[in-house]
């Protein structure tokens, strides 16, 4: 990988990172609806650009999945990032569609707000789960010594 492309997703999974916390962070009222509405958009953002950063990882291990060519590492890590990812479009959809709910009250919006909240805690569980996966990675591009490189 080059350095340029480092420098990119090491960028983009800092701003994704503070989003995402910040979209966790308790709000109240319509400012604080705006708020969480804002930087979700933003967390949005920089999923889809983390996702096209990534894509050449993407590709090569769905097909060698499709394939049944891959070790268990690594189905394990596909198969994480494939639910961190439904489970993220599902939260994210479910977001903008609870917004009628939080903001003007209206009832029969009501199971978004909690599929978005289940949702969205259970995503942020899968995160951590993901960094996990990704350690030694994560070491590496911050310059850690002795960091093993694993799959993005």
């Amino acid at each position: 990988m080059n350095l340029t492309n480092r420098k990119a997703k090491i960028i983009v999974d800092i701003f994704m990172t503070k989003f995402v916390i910040l979209s966790f962070v308790r709000w109240f009222g319509n400012q604080g609806l705006i708020f969480h509405g804002i930087v979700g958009t933003f967390f949005g953002f920089f999923l889809a650009m983390h996702l096209y950063l990534n894509r050449k990882w993407i590709v090569s291990v769905t097909k060698a999945m499709i394939a049944k060519r891959m070790n268990k590492k690594s189905k394990q890590l596909y198969t994480v990032n494939t639910i961190l990812l439904v489970v993220w479009l599902i939260a994210i959809v479910t977001g903008f569609l609870a917004i009628p709910s939080y903001a003007f009250d209206v009832e029969s919006f009501w199971v978004f707000s909690r599929i978005h909240a289940v949702s969205s805690r259970l995503g942020g569980i899968l995160i951590i789960v993901h960094v996990f996966q990704h350690l030694g990675q994560i070491r590496s591009y911050i310059g850690l010594k002795g960091a093993k490189q694993s799959h993005t």
